[in-house]
């Protein structure tokens, strides 16, 4: 299947197939075919002007706004245009990406609110007695997609021109036969948006397409369940983790005697290394966010050290760093360990703490060492705390194969669709 320069969610992806499916049977049949230009009115360029919050004028729609086939109209911004009437969308207009990574996506306006088209968009609009549907769904396959790409092919930055839409060549069908394929095609999508309904009859030359198409609708609904149960397996494994960590650590509260960590370790910032120095290139890893610029090399840590992240999104998360890596101001490391704790132990202790639920309490969650020296942990003989971390490290080797095993799996199936549509194009499903 060919594939796109922008990601395709499911849904849409299925339209693709079913279309490419329904128009390669049409390609390899006697259908005759034409150019667009013999089936739409000239197409027209959208309206230059920038967007504005405020309800001054239309909506205006633009290549952002078309996103998984619809557009979120409550979304969608507006403009200040003298001639509205000349860009205002009209129900079965079709607008087209014209440049940028979605070069050739399209939508069909359904039910429009008072909106005109920006500047990047290009209209199409069917003649009398051509179904905009039809239109619209040869543009979701493959054949249409072809042609778009051997199109924008050699250009610096991908686009469409109207002349380049105009002329590329669809099959020309009876009207009969394009109201059946825009029905057929419109269904396969309700269906994927969890509306339960029948996919309708195609009439000749496309009477066994539905049933390919039902074959790989099936299929494509058992790798999604497989790919979701073992997402929620490895998930399941992680947390099953967490919370044998965390019973094991309630355990030795009740054994042995609980210290607070302001009594065992000493922390500091990641000396003054802020985000504004830092533009994401770095010979070392950098914890606590971004890159850096420059070396910086005063602020290399030449061994791992244990570090919290302090705010953004990984505030409360407890991390080892690699053994040459920097460490910004966005996170807390150690600089002081009790010689009563041996190190890995306390990685797992902090990870128990509720660290980040207390950090999110706060309007601007930010973890300190003012709030995390009065927390408590278990702290029992070196040689106990060697062999809790043992069994830790075990079953975190375990979750970890498992997450890896997963991974793996959830590639073999993403590779397992494309498969099937190159079966079904060839006609062996």
């Amino acid at each position: 299947m060919l594939k796109l320069s922008f990601k395709q969610t499911n849904a849409e992806l299925m339209v693709r197939a079913a279309a490419t499916v329904i128009f390669g049977t049409l390609r390899r049949s006697i259908t005759p075919r034409v150019s667009i230009s013999e089936l739409t009115e000239q197409p027209q360029y959208g309206f230059t002007t920038s967007a504005i919050l405020e309800p001054v004028g239309p909506k205006f729609v633009r290549i952002t706004d078309l996103q998984d086939g619809k557009i979120d109209w409550d979304s969608v911004p507006f403009c200040k245009c003298d001639t509205p009437e000349k860009y205002t969308l009209c129900e079965d207009d079709i607008l087209f990406a014209r440049t940028g990574a979605t070069t050739g996506k399209t939508y069909l306006v359904q039910q429009p609110w008072p909106a005109v088209f920006a500047s990047y968009l290009i209209r199409l609009r069917p003649k009398p007695g051509v179904k905009a549907g039809y239109l619209y769904a040869f543009f979701q396959s493959d054949n249409y997609w072809v042609q778009i790409v051997a199109g924008k092919e050699g250009s610096a930055q991908p686009n469409v021109n109207g002349e380049k839409l105009s002329s590329l060549i669809i099959p020309d069908v009876n009207i009969e036969l394009q109201d059946a394929i825009a029905e057929f095609l419109k269904c396969v999508r309700t269906r994927q948006d969890g509306e339960s309904q029948e996919l309708p009859e195609l009439p000749p030359p496309l009477t066994e397409q539905r049933r390919i198409v039902g074959r790989i609708e099936e299929l494509a609904a058992k790798i999604d369940e497989a790919r979701i149960l073992r997402q929620q397996s490895s998930e399941e494994a992680y947390a099953l983790f967490s919370r044998s960590r965390a019973n094991r650590f309630m355990a030795l509260e009740h054994r042995f005697s609980n210290r607070p960590l302001s009594n065992l370790i000493s922390m500091a910032s990641g000396e003054g290394l802020t985000s504004r120095q830092m533009d994401g290139a770095a010979p070392f890893p950098v914890y606590g966010g971004g890159g850096l610029t420059g070396r910086y090399s005063q602020f290399l840590f030449e061994e791992p050290k244990i570090a919290l992240g302090r705010v953004g999104a990984r505030c409360g998360c407890v991390f080892v760093t690699e053994r040459k890596s920097w460490i910004t101001d966005n996170a807390l490391y150690l600089t002081e360990i009790s010689s009563d704790l041996y190190p890995p132990y306390l990685v797992h202790a902090l990870s128990t703490l509720d660290i980040r639920q207390q950090a999110n309490q706060a309007a601007q969650p930010v973890v300190s060492q003012k709030k995390i020296n009065p927390l408590i942990i278990p702290v029992p003989p070196i040689s106990e705390q060697q062999r809790v971390v043992g069994e830790l490290d075990a079953l975190q080797a375990e979750v970890d194969a498992l997450a890896r095993l997963q991974a793996e799996t959830a590639a073999e199936l993403d590779a397992l669709l494309p498969s099937i549509l190159d079966k079904a194009f060839k006609g062996e499903l």
